[in-house]
């Protein structure tokens, strides 16, 4: 029996992904009625469900943290193709939407799944136990990123409004470009056993003796499905919003609320895969998922929509305003004191989840 329900969990996975692909292919463009909307809805949900699936399979083969890295890079990749085309097809009115995807992106990660991934390790093991130098050298990434690319247009005077110079756009992407290559060489190359999960004696677990790992056929084919789940929950994601717009506009909101949205969709994927990870004891893998991929986001974010916009007409907005900036900040502090111990308890996965909610909060009612 068990075995039967194992193999239709496989078949399972390997049918949604492609169904997403071939729901998106009929869908793309097109005003959805309700009952389609509902079925893309469910549909999305299943590719999610499929994804974290699969990425798990692949993260058994190759170990960790190269596991933690495809999830990250395959879901970054994705949405930087989305939104592209996102700012192609929206003439002016996109200026912002890259650095609203990307702050999305910062806050939901170094927040919302961090804080989620804390609280659910702390009140399950007792404590969260994680490695400092890996995750303190992700979170200095992460923060000199940030602030280089969405910080310093708001202060820059070479073009007026919060926006970059030619030159200046030109270096920070390349800076992006660099700063994620050298992290990721650190991560899996130089002091890969600085991102391996540990022990609450601080020994590092090199291999999960409780997980057989697949062969390089069953990983290939994981990969392949991934890349079509990833694609499927990206495309329908943004089919479904001009519903969500709709809603949103209905109840008073401000646009930006619906790139959180999106945003939140399209992260669903790692936010799931962080929080199994953080259920089975292995914190460091959950922080590689969650602070890598706010480092993909802005690292390859950048350096794509710097390219684009030498064809894309309109303004490029990337810089923050001080509210924003004020929860970077406080983001960036309260995540240096969450790192530095190496261990955390229910109560900085809260003082994370708070600042996450203030940032919702401030998205809803500005």
């Amino acid at each position: 029996m068990i075995v039967r329900l194992r193999s239709l969990l496989t078949q399972w996975t390997a049918v949604v992904p492609v169904v997403a692909v071939v729901l998106l292919a009929f869908t793309w463009g097109r005003d959805l009625p309700g009952a389609i909307v509902a079925l893309v809805t469910l549909v999305l949900a299943g590719a999610v469900l499929a994804a974290v699936h699969h990425a798990e399979v692949i993260a058994h083969r190759v170990g960790e943290p190269f596991g933690s890295l495809v999830l990250a890079i395959a879901v970054t990749i994705i949405e930087v193709a989305l939104i592209v085309t996102l700012m192609a097809d929206g003439g002016p009115k996109s200026s912002t939407l890259a650095r609203d995807t990307v702050f999305a992106a910062v806050m939901i990660t170094c927040n919302g799944i961090v804080g989620l991934c804390l609280l659910v390790a702390s009140l399950r093991h007792g404590l969260a136990v994680f490695n400092a130098e890996g995750t303190g050298a992700a979170l200095a990434t992460v923060a000199t990123l940030a602030t280089l690319s969405l910080v310093f247009p708001t202060f820059t005077t070479s073009k007026p409004g919060p926006e970059f110079s030619t030159t200046q756009l030109t270096f920070a992407a390349l800076a992006s470009l660099v700063l994620y290559g050298l992290f990721v060489t650190t991560q899996t190359v130089r002091h890969r056993d600085y991102f391996l999960p540990v022990t609450r004696l601080g020994e590092v677990i090199d291999v999960d003796e409780h997980v057989n790992a697949p062969s390089a056929r069953a990983a290939g084919i994981s990969l392949g499905l991934l890349t079509l789940a990833l694609v499927g929950v990206v495309g329908l994601a943004k089919g479904v919003s001009p519903t969500i717009e709709s809603g949103v506009e209905a109840a008073g909101m401000p646009q930006s609320v619906v790139g959180v949205i999106i945003a939140l969709l399209v992260l669903l994927p790692e936010t799931i895969a962080a929080v199994r990870s953080a259920r089975r004891d292995r914190v460091q893998t959950s922080l590689n998922l969650a602070l890598g991929s706010a480092m993909a986001s802005i690292g390859l974010t950048i350096p794509a929509v710097a390219l684009a916009s030498v064809w894309l007409s309109g303004p490029l907005v990337l810089g923050l305003g001080s509210t924003h900036m004020v929860l970077l900040a406080l983001t960036v502090v309260v995540s240096s004191l969450t790192v530095v111990p190496g261990r955390a308890t229910p109560l900085q996965g809260g003082v994370h989840l708070v600042v996450f909610a203030a940032y919702l909060e401030l998205a809803v009612t500005p």
